[in-house]
């Protein structure tokens, strides 16, 4: 399974919000984050970028 931590971008600074990421749903201006436990959180913001080889999806924040 390939899971990735999501890292919300505020200016320069960068903050892991969600660890072990397995769905991530984009609606409007809302992006949908879904744990390989089940647990979910939706912040305000778009998808900067996805890389796999590092494990990360970037958000930037609105």
């Amino acid at each position: 399974m390939c899971e990735i931590n999501a890292i919300l971008l505020r200016g320069d600074k960068r903050e892991i919000i969600m660890d072990s990421v397995a769905k991530i749903l984009v609606d409007g201006n809302f992006v949908q984050l879904t744990g390989i436990l089940g647990d979910k959180m939706t912040v305000e913001g778009s998808i900067k970028e996805i890389n796999f080889s590092r494990s990360e999806a970037l958000i930037l924040a609105n």
